[in-house]
Order: structure tokens, then C-alpha cells, then sequence
């Protein structure tokens, strides 16, 4: 069982990698022609924090599917998989029919779900949970980002 859900949590973070790499795209004239806020993050900060984040979230799925009783471990796999489905929500909404409001809307929602898997986290390991509050701060900042996107756009 603890073998599954490992597999099941890592299975989640390649599912977000390979969605966000598919839908983000700011290389392309309608993303650069956006209306950016002033107080946007350098383009180098992305490719620095989504690394870092992806790891964190494989990392600690295993580690909660380790530690945890099996039905804390089907509460974070649940959240973790509604979490990645509003992230990828947010990539396609945003970059594809770019609906700024529906893609912040799904931001937002990742932002509340990752209150509760850092929450969880930490029933299994304190440094875990702190290993996973820069992907809690970067996604509340990214949300804070998308709705600036959206009201200046």
C-alpha cells in the first residue's frame, strides 16, 4: 500500500510537469504583450522555484505515504490531485483561451489546498512542511500575480 501511494504521488508531480510544460508558454508575443505588474518576479525566479517545487511535492509524497496512517495518506493524495488538476487548470485558462479570471480562480484554489498539505506534512515531518512553504508562498504569490494579470488586461 505504501509502495502504491508513493508511486501514485510521484505519478501527480509528473502529471504537473508534463501539463505545465505543455500549456505554459511565455515566450509567445500574446504573453510578452501582456500588460505586466511592476512587481512581477525576474524571469530567472521561475525557472529557479518550479524546480525546487516539483521535488518538495515528490519528496513529500513519499514521505507522507510512508509515515501516515492510510487515510491521512488518501486525504493528501485527494488534495494533491485536486491541486494539480486546478494548477493545470490554471496553465490551460491562462495560456490557451487565456480567460485570466477563470485561470486566477484555479490558481486561488491551489493556493487554499496547499494550506492543507503543508498541514498534513507536517504530521509526517516539521522539516517537510517548511520544505514545502516556499511552493505555499510561490503559489499565493503567483494567484496575487494572476489577478494583477487579470485586471490590467
Amino acid at each position: 500500500m505504501k509502495l502504491l501511494a508513493s508511486g501514485i504521488g510521484v505519478a501527480l508531480v509528473l502529471v504537473y510537469v508534463v501539463g505545465s510544460g505543455l500549456w505554459v508558454n511565455t515566450g509567445d508575443g500574446w504573453y510578452r504583450n501582456l500588460n505586466a505588474p511592476s512587481w512581477q518576479p525576474p524571469d530567472f525566479i521561475f525557472g529557479v522555484i518550479w524546480p525546487y517545487n516539483f521535488i518538495v511535492l515528490g519528496i513529500a509524497a513519499v514521505i507522507v505515504s510512508q509515515r501516515l496512517s492510510p487515510i491521512l495518506v488518501s486525504v493528501y493524495l485527494s488534495v494533491f490531485a485536486l491541486s494539480v488538476a486546478a494548477a493545470l487548470t490554471w496553465a490551460y485558462q491562462f495560456y490557451r483561451p487565456h480567460n485570466l479570471e477563470a485561470a486566477s480562480t484555479a490558481l486561488s484554489v491551489v493556493a487554499v489546498l496547499t494550506v492543507a498539505l503543508v498541514v498534513i506534512a507536517s504530521r509526517a515531518s516539521w522539516p517537510l512542511a517548511l520544505a514545502l512553504l516556499p511552493y505555499q508562498v510561490w503559489v499565493i504569490i503567483a494567484s496575487f500575480l494572476s489577478w494583477t494579470y487579470a485586471k490590467l488586461n
